[in-house]
């Protein structure tokens, strides 16, 4: 484990930079400290879905997901690091698979929303997108294991397809967007 903050400010980020897992000092700004800081955004907004009221097979889904979203937050705070493995992504897909199931097929896009919960879940889908997006930009300047980039993928199609269960158990349902709505 590692060390515990006693003092939470230290001064020694005000010149713009930070430090990693591994000492190294970086800025604040860079390609790294984006990406893993955009994984601890996604957490934060996975967090506020727990703090709705969902199914408790949900809840056990995404509590997990947080502690590995963390761990992936470390991996790619520590340059080197493996934490995200080829089984925590079979274990995404097997959750996905299940949820999805039951559901519809898809026959038209869907806009975010289908109550509280499936909204913030959109929220977290969305920010997921984004590190991703920001961990493939990482991946072009540094080393970065694919097993981080694929777990963010699949993450973002379990928070979508959650969020379409969600909906559903709210009794809002889905609202699809309607290509045709401007024509007439």
């Amino acid at each position: 484990m590692g060390n515990r903050l006693s003092k939470i400010y230290t001064r020694t980020g005000d010149d713009g930079s930070t430090g990693l897992g591994d000492g190294t000092r970086v800025a604040k700004d860079s390609a790294r400290v984006t990406a893993y800081g955009t994984v601890d955004e996604a957490n934060s907004a996975i967090g506020i879905v727990l703090a709705c009221d969902i199914p408790d097979d949900i809840r056990q889904v995404l509590v997990s997901v947080q502690h590995q979203l963390f761990d992936l937050g470390g991996e790619l705070c520590i340059p080197g690091h493996a934490a995200i493995h080829d089984a925590d992504i079979d274990r995404l897909e097997a959750q996905l698979d299940g949820f999805n199931a039951d559901l519809p097929p898809l026959k038209d896009f869907i806009l975010p929303g289908g109550g509280l919960p499936a909204a913030h879940c959109h929220l977290a889908r969305t920010i997921c997108r984004r590190a991703e997006r920001e961990t493939v930009t990482l991946s072009h300047h540094d080393a970065v294991r694919p097993q981080a980039i694929r777990y963010l993928n699949r993450l973002s199609d379990l928070l979508f397809v959650l969020a379409r269960v969600l909906a559903r158990a709210s009794g809002h349902g889905e609202t699809t967007w309607n290509h045709e709505r401007r024509k007439g």
